[in-house]
């Protein structure tokens, strides 16, 4: 076990992107409430409306300030509601918040806003991302500049809308009661939102996309590409896999590799895989951290003053109202050969 802090007690908040600019370490999280909404396995539950960032420059000990709201559902034109995860990149010394938000048809899209400092305010664009439908952006700027988007998310997060399954490995859609047939998995709603999809276990991972932006960092330059996450053999992970990717892609950089890493949504784990180049494959290397308290685990990782750190979060301090998160921080164990050892938060 590793001994954790809880950031910022005085609130809710969940989805912990960390970035550091200007030498001082910043997180971007969502935002948790009350709003009264139902349970569903698509999130509804979830009705987050607004962003605030926190800041510190000391990590286990120091003072967190809270700098507010800075960005607002209701200033974005193209938005109704559930404004989910978001992460910040710097570019030419404008920052660029990459946020997921539902529009008025209830489909999920990525967004952006800007500010000329890292806390805010951030002033949104008009319109969504083209081309960019799901949920939880990582925006990874490389050694070279290169900006990329990793992003994706299953059942309410929509996923399985936008990766097509073909035959043999065509899923199935049974009523939304339904539960899995006999060797196969679920993988959310259809866009119908009526019917519930299953594949087959042994069926690939669907996989979450990654895309390079645009110099201004408000468009994708190219068509997404799949995150492919293979095992050690260099098979991609299965669907019935309980490390495969369900959510939360974060990618950070470490002697000279790439670490994607993720969510498994339904299993409750955050895994890791390593590549060579920002589009991977990615080779799957093991659990980060064991499930904490809550349905969601979702996180970051980031090097500041020398270590490196886990930003999560649980819903201890709620009783286990799992949209009332909070979040934490514990320094992660990394071995000489950058294998990231599994813990669990105290």
């Amino acid at each position: 076990m590793a001994k954790s802090r809880y950031l910022f007690p005085k609130d809710y908040m969940a989805d912990p992107a960390a970035n550091v600019f200007n030498g001082r370490l910043y997180v971007y999280p969502s935002h948790d409430r009350e709003s009264g909404e139902s349970f569903d396995d698509d999130g509804g539950h979830f009705q987050m409306r607004d962003y605030h960032v926190v800041s510190m420059d000391d990590v286990m000990e120091g003072e967190v300030t809270d700098h507010g709201v800075v960005l607002d559902v209701d200033q974005v034109p193209w938005a109704e509601k559930q404004m989910w995860d978001n992460d910040v990149v710097e570019k030419n010394g404008k920052y660029y918040l990459v946020f997921s938000a539902k529009d008025y048809n209830g489909v999920f899209n990525l967004g952006v806003a800007v500010a000329d400092k890292p806390e805010g305010p951030f002033v949104p664009q008009p319109m969504p991302i083209r081309g960019a439908q799901s949920i939880d952006p990582c925006v990874f700027k490389d050694d070279d500049g290169q900006v990329y988007c990793y992003y994706g998310g299953l059942w309410g997060g929509q996923l399985q809308w936008h990766v097509p399954l073909a035959a043999p490995y065509a899923p199935i859609g049974l009523p939304d009661s339904a539960q899995a047939p006999e060797g196969y998995v679920d993988i959310g709603h259809a866009s119908d939102r009526k019917t519930e999809l299953f594949a087959p276990a042994d069926a690939p991972a669907l996989p979450s996309f990654v895309a390079r932006m645009s110099d201004d960092v408000l468009q994708f330059v190219e068509a997404p590409r799949p995150v492919v996450i293979v095992d050690e053999n260099g098979e991609p992970l299965k669907a019935g896999d309980p490390h495969r990717f369900f959510e939360a892609s974060w990618m950070h950089k470490m002697n000279g590799k790439y670490y994607f890493s993720y969510s498994t949504g339904d299993s409750h784990y955050l895994c890791y895989a390593v590549g060579d180049n920002p589009y991977g494959p990615f080779t799957y290397q093991g659990v980060i951290l064991e499930p904490v308290v809550g349905w969601t685990t979702h996180h970051s990782i980031v090097e500041y003053k020398g270590k490196w750190y886990l930003f999560h979060h649980d819903c201890v301090p709620s009783n286990d109202v799992t949209w009332l998160r909070s979040l934490k921080v514990l320094a992660l164990d990394i071995d000489e050969n950058g294998r990231i050892k599994t813990t669990v938060s105290e």
